[in-house]
């Protein structure tokens, strides 16, 4: 309940707009409790964060790796298309922009989330599923990249849909 209402209100105000009182005040308990657990806003957001993201993320591991990666992407454009976390992306990336703390936590939770999709290109390239040569951390950034870019600066998010696509024309077309 406590990290839910982060997250909301979080999108809702903009990190710069989040405090103790209102992520209380939103999950109807009193500040000292949230204290008793967290010691400020970034250590309450950065539970949020993880905890959604392990309960959120679907898991790939009997799965070929194109069908992994595809399965990441879409859950990826799913939640970037309309979501509370969707919400929540320029509030972090304004908060970095203006606080070195948040800057480290952005970027790291950012890396190990990239991380994750590298380490399944790079079990396909193994396997021969995607071309010799290619720079799994590289076409990762490019994959994620499409989604965000689509989302933050155009009026077109990528549909879920579009992820297949998005796979093929940068790892190359499925054996």
């Amino acid at each position: 309940m406590i990290l839910e209402a982060a997250v909301d209100e979080l999108a809702d105000v903009g990190y710069g707009g989040v405090t103790i009182e209102s992520v209380a005040a939103r999950a109807g308990v009193g500040k000292s409790t949230i204290y008793r657990h967290w010691p400020d806003k970034l250590a309450l957001i950065a539970d949020a964060f993880e905890t959604f993201h392990v309960q959120m993320v679907p898991d790939v591991e009997d799965r070929s790796a194109r069908e992994s990666v595809e399965t990441l992407l879409r859950h990826v454009a799913e939640v970037v298309l309309d979501s509370t976390w969707s919400r929540c992306i320029p509030a972090l990336i304004e908060g970095a922009e203006r606080d070195r703390r948040v800057r480290e936590f952005h970027h790291g939770y950012s890396a190990e989330r990239r991380h994750e999709l590298t380490d399944v290109i790079a079990r396909g390239i193994e396997r021969g599923e995607f071309r010799e040569g290619l720079d799994p951390e590289l076409a990762t950034i490019a994959l994620l990249g499409v989604i965000f870019y689509r989302r933050l600066m155009t009026g077109e998010p990528l549909q879920p849909g579009g992820a297949g696509e998005v796979v093929e024309l940068i790892l190359g077309p499925g054996a």
